[in-house]
């Protein structure tokens, strides 16, 4: 029918059988940006924010997210996550933050998913506590950096992008 995997003969969505795949080791490291006025970037750092500490919430939001993934995301597989690990770079020229979130575990299938959710859900919790000072801000280019494992081996994004 297509090359989609989770559509039955029927065009009928189902989670992927993945019962005689391998365990291997898979790792995948997804990235987001936060772009915000300077003055919102700035309370950031200074801890200026009511809400609190805004990037150690974001952290913690976002390694909750790697771990709540098959409940949000309907055809992901609950994973035996063996890490998650959520790192801002900050940019204070372009008054954003990128985020990037690595997961890894030993399974049958792949760990993507958790990955961009992590960043995603960090991205929106950065959002969620500053919206009060700065509702212009604009989260974007979340994207798949690499992943391992599996049959499919190794994939990086390009560095054209």
């Amino acid at each position: 029918m297509s090359d989609f995997t989770h559509f039955d003969e029927q065009g009928r969505a189902y989670m992927v059988d993945v019962s005689g795949k391998n365990i291997t080791r898979r790792e995948a490291k997804a990235c987001a940006t936060v772009t915000m006025k300077a003055e919102t970037f700035k309370k950031i750092f200074n801890q200026e924010i009511k809400k609190g500490d805004v990037l150690g919430t974001a952290q913690i939001a976002g390694i909750m997210g790697a771990k709540k993934t098959p409940d949000l995301i309907p055809m992901c597989h609950p994973l035996n996550i063996s890490s998650v690990k959520v790192a801002f770079e900050p940019d204070e020229k372009n008054s954003s933050i990128k985020i990037i979130a690595t997961v890894k575990v030993d399974g049958k299938t792949g760990i993507e998913m958790e990955a961009l959710t992590a960043v995603s859900v960090a991205a929106l919790t950065i959002y969620d506590m500053c919206k009060a000072v700065d509702k212009a801000m604009v989260i974007s280019d979340i994207m798949l950096l690499e992943k391992s494992g599996g049959k499919s081996g190794v994939y990086r994004i390009k560095n054209d992008m």
